[in-house]
């Protein structure tokens, strides 16, 4: 569980850093899987467009902004794979216009960025890539005196901790939208702790399990990108209510048989404004013209109902494959012939 404070802090950082400039830096700035070597991630932290107190901790962390940059390649990614079937395919190219708006698709691009976040993190700490945090140690397991800790973990907790030294102590507006921002932003981070798992393995006689070996470990990010795509399906649009005991404004959702609106649950993403269609070019979208899609199940959906295209295209793979002695196997190549479906302009 995080604190709201922490949100809020993450709320400040990522709505100016992620929807200002994190985007940009996705289609703008190229990523490289090579790792920084000597004074590499200096000049990677003066890239990158950061605070002035952001840049020195960054200039001072060794393989922090590697791990920025896979946080990106993370969320680029999985936006674009979990909405390749969908109107909006997590295309923001020249049209930043949507980070301004509360829609849905905007509560998962902050979710989404936020976990990819967390998780780079925790991994850089596990995998050695950062030279200030170490393996999760996982302290006030049960039984965790019959444990022997020899795997590394991936430090969750380490990663919470350093993002609030990382975006600093500010104050925020309590108005309607930080609120919003703030509640998804958290959603995201809490998707991936939900994905932490305790893993063992067993050591002893005969398989016998005298001795276990354990270590925490984040699910792949694909899980818990599928996970924020399925809370998108299930977003709920809310408004702000004054609390009458405390004077303080708070997110509620649809009032429920005349009830009284409940407030929206943590995991929950939750939006403001109704989506555009995204069928046609627009400040919001590029539109759906020329997408690829499936005949027997995404056209109708996709093409906005002005039909499709049918071309054959030739396709080359692999086929007729064969072990040979030992551990090699020999392909033929075979053409076949597909058909292709793209969405009509009209």
């Amino acid at each position: 569980y995080l604190s709201i404070y922490l949100s809020i802090y993450l709320s400040i950082y990522l709505s100016i850093y992620l929807s200002n400039h994190l985007f940009t830096f996705w289609f703008g700035f190229p990523y490289s899987s090579e790792p920084t070597t000597g004074k590499a991630h200096v000049k990677q932290c003066e890239q990158m467009t950061l605070t002035r107190r952001q840049k020195r901790v960054c200039r001072r962390e060794a393989g922090l902004a590697e791990t920025l940059r896979e946080s990106v390649r993370l969320s680029l990614l999985e936006c674009r794979y979990q909405f390749r079937n969908e109107r909006w395919n997590c295309s923001l190219d020249g049209r930043g216009g949507l980070l301004k708006r509360a829609f849905k698709e905007t509560a998962f691009l902050q979710a989404v960025s936020s976990a990819a976040l967390s998780h780079a993190l925790a991994k850089a700490c596990s995998s050695g890539r950062m030279e200030r945090c170490t393996c999760d140690d996982s302290p006030g397991l049960q039984h965790r005196e019959a444990w022997q800790w020899g795997v590394c973990g991936d430090n969750l907790k380490y990663s919470t901790k350093f993002l609030k030294r990382f975006l600093g102590q500010k104050r925020v507006s309590k108005d309607l939208r930080a609120q919003i921002d703030a509640h998804n932003i958290n959603a995201g981070i809490r998707a991936v702790k939900s994905g932490m798992r305790t893993t063992c393995k067993c050591h002893g006689v005969s398989g016998s399990c005298a001795v276990r070996t354990c270590w925490k470990q984040l699910s792949a990010f694909h899980d818990t990108a599928r996970l924020l795509k399925f809370r998108y399906d299930a977003a709920v649009r809310v408004l702000s209510v004054t609390n009458a005991a405390t004077g303080e404004t708070e997110l509620t959702g649809p009032r429920l048989q005349g009830n009284a609106s409940p407030r929206p649950r943590p995991t929950e993403l939750v939006f403001l404004e109704e989506s555009p269609s995204f069928c046609r070019p627009s400040r919001y979208s590029p539109g759906t013209a020329g997408r690829s899609c499936s005949k027997d199940t995404s056209c109708s959906s996709l093409c906005c109902g002005r039909g499709y295209n049918t071309a054959l295209h030739l396709a080359t793979l692999s086929c007729h494959c064969q072990v040979r002695w030992c551990c090699h196997v020999e392909c033929q190549t075979c053409v076949r012939e597909e058909e292709v479906y793209t969405c009509k302009e009209h």
